[in-house]
């Protein structure tokens, strides 16, 4: 079917990018195809799905009617040509990964990444033979400086989990592709195709913890990578199929897809609220520091409004006491919940260094910009007074307990 949704607004395509009622027996809601496997006509049908010569459902490993629509939604919101759905982020990053790199190969990457994918390019990629290099990309001497006759990728997150520290992918982008066959792979989870869309900015593959912001629920595991249909297919024939296995269920591909019909709602209360607690935590004086593109004292804060519609739901503090400081105040939240992940409807504390950025050495966490003191906030849609006042409430309390005076065992390690 032709889409007719193609030149309508974000929310419009988020709702109805790639569906007519008319062509499902008029039902409003996308059906579900829970089928493992689909039936051939013919045996010269089935041979040419297997062949790539028919464009056809055979497998849900590889495709499925309900994925389908998802995808080419997900391709429609990010302006690519192409997605490919998977059943969690880390499963879009790993086959994108096993996907376009070989022994021999060379990735530059973010000085900071989310901990399983410095995991997996550490304690996976890394040991198959491709040389593994994190360069500051905010830093474009030094990138070019890195880029040799072996790179096929650069890949970053942009704001960074957890520091957020922001890549300019347009200039990025432009660097890359002075050099023949380097991919430039960017993690767009923080910011989702509503705030930033980098294949418009000269990216090539975008991918995503659907998880995430795209679900909004926190019910479901879910990841995208998003690019053009040679890449697609190719990540969707070996990364998905043969190498991974990282299947998103049919399910969950409905619920991913009921969570996009909000999404730029909720991206707007999540970026206000966020806005609100990022001033108040600047404001108040047990704060040592606070990182968040919407404030004007973030340093890459042009950036941010060049490259973002807004500056996100994630922020990023530190306490005067360091990490000790840092623990009273999450135990002492009420309505945030002490919790990983993020882009929920709930609001979320965690302390990257014991739990998503675990998996680093303390001497790595201090190479790579993550500080053991650091807290990281997932602003959610609660009312923003109340999630004010858990905030003020937490904050008085390391006051009222003492704040000890940073010591070379617990100042914070930038």
């Amino acid at each position: 079917m032709k889409n007719k949704h193609s030149a309508l607004g974000f929310s419009t395509r988020a709702i109805h990018h790639g569906y007519d009622p008319q062509d499902h027996h008029g039902a409003l809601v996308p059906p579900i195809y829970l089928s493992a496997t689909f039936a051939f006509p013919t045996v010269e049908y089935g041979a040419g799905c297997f062949a790539g010569e028919e464009s056809g459902h055979f497998y849900t490993r590889i495709s499925n009617p309900t994925l389908a629509l998802l995808e080419s939604r997900m391709a429609a919101l990010e302006g690519g040509e192409a997605a490919v759905a998977f059943s969690s982020g880390m499963g879009a990053i790993a086959a994108t990964f096993w996907t376009l790199l070989r022994p021999g190969d060379e990735i530059i990457v973010s000085q900071t990444l989310y901990g399983c994918t410095f995991a997996l390019l550490h304690h996976g990629i890394g040991e198959f033979g491709v040389k593994v290099r994190h360069v500051d990309l905010s830093d474009l001497d030094a990138l070019s400086e890195a880029l040799s006759p072996a790179t096929r990728m650069i890949y970053c997150e942009t704001p960074a989990n957890p520091n957020l520290q922001l890549v300019d992918i347009a200039a990025v982008a432009a660097l890359a592709h002075q050099q023949p066959g380097i991919t430039l792979v960017v993690d767009n989870t923080y910011c989702t195709p509503y705030l930033q869309r980098p294949l418009e900015l000269g990216a090539d593959v975008v991918v995503h913890s659907a998880t995430k912001y795209l679900s909004g629920h926190g019910d479901i595991t879910a990841g995208i990578a998003v690019c053009r249909h040679d890449l697609a297919r190719r990540i969707r024939l070996q990364g998905l199929k043969d190498l991974t296995g990282a299947v998103l269920s049919p399910q969950d591909a409905f619920l991913l897809m009921r969570g996009l019909k909000t999404l730029a709602l909720r991206m707007d209360r999540h970026c206000s609220n966020a806005q609100a607690v990022a001033e108040a935590l600047q404001a108040h004086p047990a704060v040592e520091s606070v990182t968040y593109p919407g404030l004007r004292c973030f340093p890459q804060y042009a950036l941010a409004e060049r490259q973002m519609k807004l500056p996100g739901g994630m922020l990023a503090f530190e306490l005067k006491g360091g990490i000790a400081t840092g623990k009273r105040f999450m135990n002492a939240l009420k309505l945030f919940s002490r919790a990983v992940s993020l882009g929920d409807a709930e609001s979320l504390a965690q302390h990257p260094a014991s739990m998503t950025h675990s998996s680093y050495t303390p001497e790595e966490r201090v190479q790579h910009g993550i500080s053991e003191g650091l807290v990281r906030l997932s602003v959610g849609l609660e009312d923003v007074a109340d999630l004010l006042a858990d905030v003020h409430q937490a904050l008085n309390k390391c006051i009222r307990t003492g704040t000890p005076r940073p010591t070379a065992a617990s100042a914070p390690a930038h």
